[in-house]
């Protein structure tokens, strides 16, 4: 990140914009995510065996079917949105947790 870069690229986005991160490092380009969501948040990247693009995050409904189908493990990273997420706590300690 550069010093003079305000804000930071990282943070320019609210999580919620953000439903769906591909890690690159992982994913094969087999495009299997793009075939299977229901909703087309993925385009097909136009260089063979990159990553997609994901051109619609907004319009993903957070199921995980691409997190499931994807052959790679660790390549597609699905965040649900904070009222979806799990959340409990330990009577005995006070103890919070979140998925």
């Amino acid at each position: 990140m550069k010093e003079d870069e305000f804000p930071p690229a990282e943070m320019s986005q609210p999580e919620t914009a953000k439903p769906v991160i591909i890690h690159a490092e992982h994913c094969i380009g087999c495009n299997t995510c793009v075939d299977v969501c229901p909703q087309d948040v993925f385009l097909p990247n136009p260089s063979a065996g990159e990553p997609p693009v994901v051109a619609y995050p907004q319009e993903c409904w957070h199921d995980g079917v691409c997190v499931e189908q994807c052959p790679s493990q660790g390549a597609i990273e699905l965040k649900h949105p904070l009222m979806q997420r799990v959340r409990w706590k330990r009577k005995e300690t006070g103890e919070h947790f979140r998925l």
